[in-house]
């Protein structure tokens, strides 16, 4: 005779036929629950384990009228139940329950609406915007910089593209000024900052006119940060944006050996891409020459990328090809 299986209670019940619910199926249902509900569920299902088919089917035949084929282990568990949590919810709310932790200031500070706030980063210290920034997406950066006024930009990214760290008390002081709650935060601490490619990837989400723009701006106060937050914005890999006809131009500017050596590291994509904008004779003397050249230095092949990467960067100044995927060029 099998053991007296111990009775479910309510959150149990209800985390089972969620869990074996498809999610589309699942999100409306979690819609109409309360915070406090779902995390009822949370509770539920951390101390879930796996369940007999038999009490499964109990399970069933209490919520609908008839029976269904049962799961007799729950899928996805907690996991499953904050995606679909996440759908419903939102993930502010989702990360709240299942996290058991309010949202930091500087992720509500994130969370606020780019014109809100950059009318209050704009009276702020151009190294302490910066500050923020360098640690929001890249998009939302540059959300918030469009809305900056247009002097300010360009000290704004200046800044940005010199930062390795920042003070977690700098984040602090600025996201008191938007939020009512803050969490304490040790003033010794340190966020790290890969300030170049934070300023290069902003820049480049600004769009083309107004990226050049700012660019152009922070060159006359330090050329070779521009230059460089220029040459950090695009990789050899973003010339698999290309058709045909951008890509044998950009090859015309470039000498085959340094092609050769460029390829080297590149991923296959790539690879096919360039060589199906190349004549057959052209692909395969390229190919050849990479067979004979053996072992080369890492180093090397990086330079031989950004010369290439250059020459395309230069044609994009001019309008004849773009990097950036949204246009059909010639």
């Amino acid at each position: 005779m099998s053991a007296e299986l111990a009775p479910l209670t309510g959150p149990q019940k209800a985390v089972l036929m969620l869990l074996s619910m498809e999610e589309a199926t699942a999100v409306p249902v979690l819609a109409e629950m309360s915070s406090e509900e779902v995390q009822r569920l949370r509770t539920a299902a951390t101390n879930l384990r796996s369940v007999p088919v038999e009490q499964l089917g109990t399970v069933y035949r209490e919520f609908i009228e008839r029976s269904q084929a049962a799961l007799a282990v729950p899928r996805g568990g907690v996991r499953y139940l904050e995606q679909i949590a996440e759908r419903a919810l939102g993930p502010a709310k989702s990360e709240e329950i299942f996290s058991g932790r309010k949202r930091s200031s500087l992720e509500r500070l994130e969370a606020a609406d780019p014109a809100a706030m950059a009318a209050i980063l704009e009276h702020e210290h151009p190294q302490l915007v910066a500050a923020i920034l360098s640690q929001m997406q890249a998009e939302r950066a540059a959300e918030v910089i469009t809305r900056l006024p247009e002097e300010k930009r360009p000290l704004v990214l200046l800044r940005l593209g010199t930062m390795t760290e920042v003070p977690a008390s700098i984040v602090e002081e600025i996201a008191g000024a938007l939020t009512s709650e803050l969490p304490s935060v040790d003033a010794d601490a340190t966020l790290e900052v890969r300030g170049l490619d934070r300023t290069a990837a902003v820049i480049r989400k600004l769009g083309r006119g107004l990226g050049e723009e700012v660019l152009d701006a922070m060159a006359e106060q330090n050329d070779e940060l521009a230059d460089a937050i220029r040459q950090a914005m695009y990789t050899f890999e973003d010339l698999s944006v290309l058709n045909p006809a951008s890509l044998r131009l950009v090859l015309e500017g470039v000498a085959s050996e340094r092609l050769t050596l460029a390829l080297k590291t590149a991923p296959e994509p790539l690879k096919n891409a360039i060589f199906a904008s190349m004549s057959r004779r052209a692909a395969d003397r390229i190919r050849e020459d990479m067979e004979m050249l053996g072992a080369v230095r890492l180093a090397d092949v990086e330079a031989a990328q950004r010369e290439i990467v250059e020459v395309a960067t230069r044609l994009m100044a001019e309008g004849s090809i773009s990097l950036d995927g949204d246009e059909d060029v010639a």
